[in-house]
């Protein structure tokens, strides 16, 4: 049974195999993301901090390209989706971040959702194909490839320092504060 809690976010088992623990810990950090992002309209989406250009906005537009870049190009080897596929990202490395400011709120919101939605169900595949031991069909310059477990530790890591981001400028939207 899965607990939810104030915020809409699901616990991690405390008590369950290595892949439930990792995909719980992803599905709470996911979760916390989609809280600081919610019920903000874009002038929520697109307010930033300090000197930072980061948006909660560019948050959700990038967290939806790494979760496409590590599940379904790297994980799976299937190619760079759309929108990513059309990018020079050494023109405009910072592209889902500033482009985000052209997105609608519903918009950002939807494109992310599926994309996690995407990589949930990749994540199954290859679980289902090989475990967390299964590497990643597509390897890095060197040679080595990341395997399953190793990228599911990492994209918890990216959504936690992320979330960082996330606090502060939701703080500074509303007060809305929170773990």
């Amino acid at each position: 049974m899965t607990i939810i809690d104030e915020h809409g976010r699901p616990e991690p088992p405390p008590a369950g195999d290595e892949a439930a623990t990792l995909l719980g810990f992803l599905d709470y950090q996911r979760a916390t993301l989609e809280w600081k992002c919610a019920g903000l309209d874009r002038a929520g989406l697109t307010h930033t901090v300090a000197a930072s250009t980061m948006t909660l906005g560019g948050l959700l537009k990038h967290m939806a390209y790494v979760e496409s870049d590590w599940f379904w190009r790297v994980l799976h080897d299937r190619g760079q989706q759309a929108p990513w596929d059309s990018i020079d990202w050494k023109l405009n490395p910072d592209w889902e971040f500033q482009s985000s400011a052209d997105d609608t709120p519903d918009e950002l919101r939807t494109f992310w959702a599926a994309t996690v939605a995407q990589s949930r169900d990749l994540v199954a595949e290859a679980l289902a194909g090989g475990g967390l031991d299964q590497m990643a069909k597509r390897a890095w310059p060197d040679g080595q490839a990341p395997s399953l477990r190793w990228i599911l530790v990492h994209m918890i890591e990216e959504y936690a320092r992320h979330n960082g981001h996330a606090d502060l400028i939701r703080e500074s939207i509303d007060g809305e504060t929170g773990e």
